[in-house]
């Protein structure tokens, strides 16, 4: 794909509208690549010095902080807030390699509506990885708000710096990165990330004009790299290492995109969810946990359960209204059900 190829795909496919969602594409061969993509767009600002990228449209407001800390490293802090909903889709060129994995620690907050209800914001932590090749498709709803940070390296960087001691799964963490493309997500899995990503966050705030302290910020990247990795293997997703079509990861994400979307109705079955893929719902059944590490009713369940969180900690909305909000039939049904999961009833997090 070439540049002037790029610029007419852009033109014809940049917030495109499909299925309530404008499309937008970008090429995710390299971190080069990409911010060279990126650059080209109609809707953004690139200021050179500072290494940064500002996009401020009808669609987004935000900004995306780069840094190539050595050959083959790269880190990138975007800071987005969502005006209408948006699918980002990674793309490649054909002519160009593909040689650069990914791990995203992202901070979002997801606003839902609900009927006689305030607005909710449910506060969402997660890990994504994924391979060279892999086409990631990821959807943001209207009113997102959220940080996230993206550590890019490619196989030689790899090589040199995750086959130290600190890595006591080194020998699988190597064939997980050799085998074949792939995408994985994983929750709130390292605590100690979010403290991290503040010290790089500020860091990357503060430097002005091309100056940036790279020691520093490879060190606490390496960190975050390790905190992710310590904590990925409570389940076999590393080891078993699947990997899936790009067809089967654009499903999934559909897949979580309805589950994300009903959260405030009882689990839609995966029948239903698999019709509306387009796709058996075996294979998106096995899929999904393959991303995700577990079924897509547990998901649902996670989900619901951190929303209602959010409506406990921060409004004054009674449980049984709480309960009704996300599709619990009885606040009895709903009180058990968060208890398994937090350890304590609603009321004793209310009055705290």
């Amino acid at each position: 794909m070439t540049s002037n190829y790029w610029t007419k795909h852009i033109q014809k496919y940049l917030f495109l509208l499909k299925d309530d969602f404008f499309e937008l594409p970008y090429l995710s061969n390299s971190p080069q690549v990409m911010l060279d993509g990126l650059i080209k767009l109609p809707v953004t600002n690139h200021k050179t010095l500072q290494q940064s990228i500002y996009l401020n449209n009808a669609f987004c407001k935000g900004i995306i902080r780069y840094r190539e800390i050595e050959e083959g490293f790269w880190l990138l802090e975007t800071d987005i807030n969502i005006k209408e909903n948006i699918i980002a889709k990674a793309i490649y060129d054909e002519n160009q390699l593909r040689e650069y994995y990914v791990l995203s620690f992202s901070v979002f907050k997801y606003k839902y509506p609900f009927k006689n209800l305030s607005d909710s914001i449910l506060l969402s932590t997660c890990w994504t990885f994924y391979k060279p090749g892999t086409e990631v498709t990821t959807y943001f709803y209207k009113g997102t708000t959220g940080k996230f940070f993206n550590i890019a390296f490619n196989k030689e960087w790899a090589n040199k710096n995750l086959s130290s001691n600190k890595f006591p799964q080194k020998e699988v963490i190597k064939n997980f990165l050799d085998a074949k493309k792939g995408f994985f997500t994983w929750l709130d899995i390292a605590p100690k990330a979010h403290y991290l990503a503040k010290i790089m966050s500020k860091n990357l705030e503060t430097e002005s004009e091309g100056k940036f302290n790279s020691v520093d910020l490879k060190k606490h990247s390496i960190k975050l790299i390790t905190e992710f990795f310590n904590n990925s293997f409570e389940d076999t997703r590393i080891i078993d290492n699947v990997s899936l079509s790009n067809l089967d990861y654009y499903n999934v994400a559909k897949a979580e995109k309805m589950i994300l979307h009903n959260l405030h109705l009882p689990f839609l079955g995966i029948e239903s969810i698999a019709k509306d893929v387009n796709t058996s719902p075996t294979k998106l059944k096995s899929d999904f946990k393959t991303v995700f590490g577990f079924s897509m009713l547990k998901y649902h369940k996670e989900k619901n359960m951190l929303l209602a969180m959010q409506f406990i900690q921060n409004s004054d909305i009674q449980i049984q209204n709480i309960a009704t909000a996300t599709g619990y039939e009885s606040a009895s049904k709903f009180t058990a059900t968060f208890k398994e999961r937090f350890g304590k009833l609603p009321s004793a997090y209310r009055d705290n």
